[in-house]
């Protein structure tokens, strides 16, 4: 009986004999989990689709394809960009020694974060959609943004303060995270609070995406708001205090050039109605009157009590 690397046993080959068969676009897309669209871009843009695809004839990925596949995924998760992922995989396929791309890790390690991070990195704004919907399904919106998406922020913009690259990463994630709050937000009828958290941002601030997760927590809790938004100059900001008569002011300042107190003097001349600073751009001390709220879930317990007389 031959003994070579070609023998059988009892005329069966053995397992290493049999050729895994190829996939196809869904079958790959589910094993990895991405969107198909994703698949075919990365072909397209990158080259890292079907190695033996003919035109005409459906994709179907070999394991050697899905192999390079992987590869990419793994160093999108550490931290490359795209492109750097795509050429990493092609080079390193079959070359295990090769060093992956230059690593900008996700902090935290929810597998959420994990995995918000590696479908941001890959562009796939799906993925982050679905991510971010279950994330807010699970947990709720401040724990979503405070275990999940901020990590996430503060990876690409370490990257881009490093290397100046992923702008488009950082901006990808912003209007995403922004659509799942907007989403996440009930339209109310009638609310627990008869005058509405006026919520905005400092004049020239323009980082409003805290400001719609606490829009969503309240309203989760029937608590009316009315959102202004970023860059409000300070004469319309008083301006809108006065008509709207607020139950409560909410400033937000994410940056300290932003974060001048005397804002509060020039737009409240009520002192009567209570005002907050949150965010991490206002000075050690504001004044008198006005209370600092520094994380999102203590600020929506406080401002639900202020807004119903708790």
């Amino acid at each position: 009986m031959a003994t070579g690397p070609e023998s059988t046993l009892d005329g069966i080959p053995r397992q290493g004999e049999v050729p895994e068969p190829a996939l196809p676009v869904a079958a790959v897309a589910r094993r990895l989990g991405v969107a198909p669209a994703t698949l075919r871009t990365w072909d397209r843009r990158y080259g890292l689709g079907p190695r033996d695809h003919m035109t005409g004839c459906h994709r179907r990925y070999s394991p050697d394809d899905i192999a390079r596949l992987e590869l990419m995924q793994r160093a999108l998760v550490r931290g490359a960009s795209p492109a750097e992922a795509a050429e990493y995989a092609l080079k390193a396929h079959g070359n295990v020694r090769e060093a992956p791309p230059r690593p900008v890790g996700v902090p935290g390690s929810t597998v959420l974060a994990k995995g918000l991070g590696r479908a941001v990195l890959a562009m796939d704004a799906a993925t982050v959609q679905r991510l971010l919907a279950d994330a807010i399904a699970t947990d709720g919106v401040i724990t979503c943004w405070d275990h999940v998406v901020r990590p996430v922020f503060a990876a690409v913009a370490g990257r881009w303060a490093h290397s100046g690259e992923s702008i488009e990463v950082e901006h990808l994630l912003h209007e995403c995270v922004l659509a799942a709050m907007i989403t996440a937000t009930p339209l109310l009828g009638p609310t627990h609070n008869t005058r509405p958290v006026l919520l905005s941002c400092a004049p020239e601030e323009r980082h409003s995406l805290p400001l719609y997760v606490l829009r969503a927590a309240l309203a989760r809790r029937e608590v009316g708001t009315q959102m202004l938004g970023a860059a409000l100059p300070a004469t319309a900001l008083g301006a809108a205090v006065r008509r709207i008569g607020p139950a409560a002011v909410v400033l937000w300042a994410q940056l300290p050039r932003y974060g001048d107190p005397s804002v509060f003097d020039a737009v409240l001349a009520n002192a009567e109605i209570p005002t907050f600073g949150c965010g991490p751009g206002w000075a050690a001390v504001l004044p008198g009157h006005v209370e600092r709220l520094d994380a999102l879930g203590d600020a929506v317990d406080r401002l639900e009590a202020v807004a119903i007389g708790v």
